[in-house]
This record gives structure tokens, C-alpha cells and sequence, in this order.
């Protein structure tokens, strides 16, 4: 009987499997054994160089770096993850990457914890409590150094305690959870929603809708929180003012535009729970025939890039989006580092932005 091959024309092991026969064979990987043999120095000389210690002089770090380039040399962070219990990958999960306010978060984050050698891995979980909860466990699994988080609708404080119960550094952002032993980073809504309604009220308008947000996230329910004190403490009546939750895109504001028309008495004025929602609903109203401005005020949250280019330009609440990265950042290498983190609030104060999307109410609509 003929000697059996493999694809390559080589005799299979002695002993192999059918199975084993079957799998094409693989280049084998370039070792950090074999890399250390060829430039002449130890294994842990290679291992330190290429994680730039200070142990190792600059001129071998550059030498040892340059020839795993050359060489094709893949650093196995896995490994060396079991071996000092540092992965330097943080993960970051919120829940919509398509709003730029959370790029300029990520932008700030990045910069930050890749001064610190830190890689960023994100997760997109789209407010499914069950896809946050795969992505923290397979975080888990690879040793990740921490968890930056803005946690899904849905999501209990007992889990993420149960995170920082194993010892994974987490800090939140921009939703708080009551109960959670983790420190929190967000933007003070209650504040930024109040101050906004006030100035509407200011111009004259008397009927100021509330457009979005989640009834079951602290964002939601903080800045409609905001909204309704402020007409409280004008003395109008909140209930009688149109309030249309759980809208959270640009689609949303797009399709919203006929129930705001259509509710009796009309608002002169539309507070969006975030900027993509009111760009949405500028372009309805256009459609419409109606500008946002002269006709019916609207105004955003989150005070995204393009707000103050947008024509017309959007009045917004600025929540501190690079400062929520960058302070979320130094709390995460600080748990990592060791520090002792309490489990405090850290609000940002909001900053008004009136632009042209937001104009005096007719009189003749405001009483």
C-alpha cells in the first residue's frame, strides 16, 4: 500500500488521525526563543524590550523591535497576561458608537490610556443587556486590565459589583446604576436640562415639548428631571406639555415631527434629549416647511462636533465629552495601579450653547 501524504507532499506522523491528516499544514510561528537565538540575548531581554522596560537600553529595546518586524514577530500577549497578570487592554461598551458624542468620549480615553501602553477594545451593545453582559465575560476571560462602561437599560448593580468582586478595575460613564460600588463619571443632567428649559421659557415659549431618553437609564430620567422643574418652577403645567420617551436616533427625530405638529396646543418649542434626535428633526421640519429657529425653536444635548456648523446651528447643552474620557481614563489606571478608588460621583457641569435653532416664541403661541 502506497505511503499516505499530507497536501504538501509529506508523510503524516506516525499515528496520526484522519482528522490530523486532513488539516493543511501551518508554517510554524516565529518563537520568542528563536527570536532571542538570532540577536544573540535572552528570552527575557526580548520580552522586556518589547515592552519597552526601562530595564533595557534604548538602543537593544529599538534593535529587538526592529527585528521582530522584520521577522514577522507576533508579541503573545496571552502569555505574558499569565505571567505578570496584566493584559493592558481596557474595554470599553456603550451604547451607540454611531453618536459622535461617544466618539469624542473614546478620542479622550484613547489618547489617555495609550500613554499608558493601555489597548482599547470596544463593544457596541445597543442597550441589549446580554450583549454587555458576552462582552465583560469575554473581557474576563483574557484578563483584561479593566472595564469602562456606560451600562445598558436593563443592567443590575449586583452584576457589575460582581465584576469589581473578581477584581476587574470598572468605572462607569455618563449612566449611573444606584448601588454600585464602581466610581461613576458623568455629565450633571438634572442641571444641564434645567438650565436649558429655563432659557426657552426666557425667549417666551410656554409650550416646551420632550423629545427621547430612556425612561429606565439615569440620563433619561435626570433630564426630563431638569425639564419638568424648571416648567414647574415657572408655573407651568408639565403633564399638559407634549413628552414622547425612548427616542434616541436621527431617525427618531425625523418620524417624531408629525405627532409634535399635530399635539394640541403645538409647541412653540422642542427640547431633544440629544443632538441626533433635534438634527433629525430639523430636517422634518424643513421638509415641512419649517425652520427650526423662526418657526419652531429646537434645541439638542450633548453639543456634538458639527451643533455649531449645522445649518442652522444647533442650540445644545455641552456635557464634557472629552473630559468624561479623559477623567474616566485616569480612575481606570489609577484602580489598575492599585489606588484605593471610593465609589463616588463625579458630575461634569454642563455648559449652555445658543446658537440659531432656538428663537423668541410668537406671543400669540406662548400664553
Amino acid at each position: 500500500m502506497p505511503d499516505r501524504k499530507d497536501r504538501r507532499g509529506a508523510a503524516p506522523p506516525a499515528g496520526a488521525t484522519p482528522e490530523e491528516e486532513a488539516r493543511p499544514a501551518r508554517r510554524g510561528r516565529l518563537t520568542l526563543s528563536q527570536l532571542a537565538e538570532t540577536l544573540k540575548v535572552s528570552t527575557a531581554t526580548i520580552s522586556l524590550a518589547l515592552r519597552d522596560s526601562p530595564l533595557v537600553a534604548e538602543a537593544t529595546r529599538e534593535r529587538v523591535k526592529q527585528a521582530a518586524r522584520e521577522r514577522g514577530y507576533i508579541y503573545n500577549r496571552s502569555a505574558a497576561a499569565l505571567r505578570t497578570a496584566r493584559s493592558n487592554v481596557i474595554g470599553v461598551a456603550v451604547h451607540d458608537i454611531l453618536n459622535p458624542y461617544f466618539a469624542e468620549i473614546f478620542r479622550a480615553l484613547e489618547d489617555a490610556l495609550g500613554e499608558n501602553d493601555q489597548v482599547v477594545f470596544i463593544c457596541n451593545h445597543r442597550d441589549d443587556v446580554e450583549r454587555q453582559r458576552v462582552f465583560t465575560q469575554a473581557l474576563l476571560q483574557h484578563r483584561a486590565d479593566g472595564l469602562v462602561l456606560c451600562p445598558s437599560v436593563g443592567t443590575e448593580a449586583d452584576e457589575i459589583n460582581q465584576l469589581v468582586e473578581t477584581g476587574l478595575p470598572v468605572t462607569l460613564i455618563c449612566r449611573d446604576l444606584p448601588g454600585v460600588n464602581a466610581p461613576v463619571i458623568r455629565g450633571d443632567d438634572i442641571t444641564g436640562g434645567r438650565r436649558l428649559t429655563e432659557q426657552l421659557i426666557a425667549q417666551g415659549h410656554r409650550h416646551i415639548a420632550m423629545i427621547g431618553g430612556r425612561v429606565e437609564s439615569s440620563s433619561g430620567v435626570q433630564r426630563r428631571a431638569g425639564w419638568a422643574r424648571a416648567l414647574q418652577e415657572a408655573g407651568l403645567d408639565v403633564d399638559s406639555q407634549l413628552y414622547l420617551p425612548e427616542l434616541m436616533t436621527r431617525a427618531d427625530g425625523y418620524e417624531v415631527v408629525d405627532a409634535i405638529l399635530a399635539h394640541e396646543p403645538r409647541p412653540t418649542a422642542v427640547f431633544c434629549f440629544n443632538d441626533m434626535i433635534a438634527r433629525g428633526l430639523v430636517e422634518a421640519l424643513r421638509r415641512a416647511g419649517l425652520n427650526a429657529g423662526p418657526d419652531i425653536a429646537v434645541a439638542g444635548y450633548d453639543d456634538i462636533i458639527g451643533a455649531a456648523t449645522s445649518t442652522p446651528s444647533l442650540t445644545s447643552v455641552n456635557n464634557g465629552a472629552p473630559e468624561i474620557g479623559e477623567r474616566a481614563a485616569r480612575m481606570i489606571l489609577a484602580q489598575i495601579s492599585g489606588e484605593s478608588v471610593a465609589p463616588e460621583r463625579v458630575l461634569i457641569a454642563p455648559t449652555l450653547k445658543l446658537r440659531e435653532s432656538t428663537a423668541q416664541g410668537p406671543a400669540a403661541n406662548t400664553q
